[in-house]
């Protein structure tokens, strides 16, 4: 069976207007899933176009150095209150 895994994934959106870099974490099974959903997610809350954002760099983020608090939480579970 497959595990989730944390991924990270940075990169900017251009558009005509607007040129901003973003670093999300996301939980996939693999970096292509990880992928489909930055677009996904980035073009519906910023009506962003595929060919607009563009993906420098696609990290595995070990469950230590997970900085977002609810993807945290829900790979750790309890154990991420414990610190």
């Amino acid at each position: 069976m497959s595990e989730v895994k944390v991924y990270r994934v940075t990169g900017e959106i251009v558009k005509p207007n607007l040129r901003t870099t973003f670093s999300k974490e996301i939980r996939a099974l693999r970096p292509e899933n990880a992928t489909e959903k930055i677009y996904k997610d980035l073009g519906s809350k910023h009506r962003a176009k595929r060919f607009q954002i563009k993906i420098s760099q696609i990290e595995e983020v070990p469950p230590e150095k997970i900085e977002d608090p609810i993807t945290r939480r829900l790979t750790l579970g309890k154990k991420a209150d414990v610190q």
